[in-house]
């Protein structure tokens, strides 16, 4: 019998392994803690905050924090990024404001330090008033840039150094682009309103200039809504941050909500008889055009008013809110993105003069009263075609209130300005 060895098989070609493909690795992109960190209650100095920022908050009456302050000051002081779902008039500035003044350094020319990320220009120029009176006289400086006035003073304060720069972002990208500032140096950076930067459109610009931002930055994220695209932002630029959801809903369980059914032309008569039992007052129009109109009305009504949207001026627009939060005009009429950087509290009453778009409008709208602790009216005027839009609304929203003929004994006790 034949032993002949077996032939031995020719190895098999080795496969080539295929080339590594690249991967951009998106910025600090780290998933966010699954947990929820407990807020540390007590008064500013137990979250840590500096003597003498107590001392200014005390001057002002501002004494125990707020509750979405008690749960993000303490982690934002020591150094975690920080997420934070809370309505409008929670308290969100001083509770970013305070860990942004204490840890930001001092800035060299056209270089800032601390960065904060807003919507609009009415409510940078709210946020800037509020870091500066935390800061103090000889704290960190603050300066504003927003659209709809010259570059001239906002170029002049850059190059002379800013430690806090607030910036709408169109503006805010129109100054790098023209090499007025870096943002190389920011090592502290806020998104506030992240939700209305979303519903306007600003997101992408938004990721843009965080792109540009020191990656060992501190960043402190709030929002009304933390899903969709101001997630992207939290997973995409926060790292490993500390989340807090502390928000109820804009609809405050507080607030008494009213719908009044009315003939079209009856509504200017009967929002004078409203505004003279209750303001201030802010009324939602659906156009510019229509908020100058029922303005003019009410003044002629012997009612002081003024519109605010985005036709008017900036100074315009300043103007009319510096007398309406002083109380010298008693209504704000307004459209719906203008009135996204209102926020002035204890506002009495507010009117959807004409239907909100949406749910989602009517909660924005419906967030300017019952703020800070204080009680409201939101009012609705319907004509008999609007019925069924507004039943859908309050079944979507869980009101049930119903649909009522005029009332304005059921406005509540006369709150009125002197």
């Amino acid at each position: 019998m034949s032993t002949r060895p077996r032939p031995r098989r020719k190895p098999a070609p080795q496969r080539a392994e295929p080339a590594p493909r690249r991967i951009e690795a998106a910025p600090r992109r780290i998933e966010p803690a699954p947990r929820r960190v407990e807020p540390v209650t007590g008064d500013f100095e137990t979250l840590g905050t500096p003597a003498d920022m107590v001392r200014r908050l005390a001057a002002q009456n501002i004494v125990t924090p707020t509750p979405i302050q008690a749960a993000t000051v303490a982690d934002a002081l020591a150094g975690r990024d920080v997420c934070g779902r809370a309505p409008t008039g929670s308290g969100k500035t001083i509770a970013f404001g305070i860990p942004l003044v204490t840890k930001v350094g001092r800035a060299a020319p056209r270089r800032p330090r601390g960065l904060v990320l807003v919507p609009t220009r009415e409510l940078a120029d709210q946020v800037g008033a509020e870091l500066r009176l935390l800061a103090g006289p000889k704290g960190a400086s603050v300066a504003t840039v927003y659209g709809g006035v010259g570059f001239g003073g906002q170029v002049n304060s850059l190059r002379k150094g800013v430690d806090i720069l607030v910036a709408c972002p169109g503006r805010l990208s129109d100054l790098l682009r023209q090499k007025e500032l870096s943002l190389e140096k920011v090592t502290f950076v806020v998104i506030d309103e992240a939700d209305r930067m979303a519903d306007m459109g600003f997101l992408p610009e938004v990721r843009r200039l965080l792109d540009g931002v020191a990656p060992d930055r501190q960043t402190l994220l709030f929002s009304a809504t933390l899903d969709g695209d101001v997630d992207v932002l939290v997973r995409r630029y926060q790292n490993n941050p500390a989340r807090h959801d502390l928000a109820v809903d804009d609809i405050s369980v507080d607030n008494r909500h009213l719908f009044w059914m009315m003939d079209r032309n009856a509504r200017v008569r009967v929002l004078a008889d409203v505004v003279r039992e209750q303001s201030p007052a802010i009324v939602f129009c659906r156009t510019k055009h229509g908020a100058d109109r029922v303005a003019r009305q009410l003044v002629n009504a012997g009612v002081k008013a003024e519109a605010i949207h985005g036709d008017r001026s900036q100074g315009q627009r300043t103007r009319a809110l510096a007398a309406f939060s002083s109380g010298r005009v008693r209504v704000l009429v307004a459209t719906d993105v203008a009135a996204r950087g209102i926020h002035v509290d204890q506002v009495a009453v507010v009117v959807h003069y004409d239907p909100p778009a949406t749910d989602k409008d009517y909660v924005h709208r419906s967030g300017r009263t019952g703020r800070a602790g204080h009680a409201g009216v939101v009012l609705s005027f319907l004509a008999q075609d609007q019925r069924r839009g507004a039943q859908a609304m309050q079944r979507q929203l869980g009101l049930s209130c119903g649909i009522e003929g005029v009332d304005l004994s059921s406005l509540g006790p006369v709150a009125r300005t002197a």
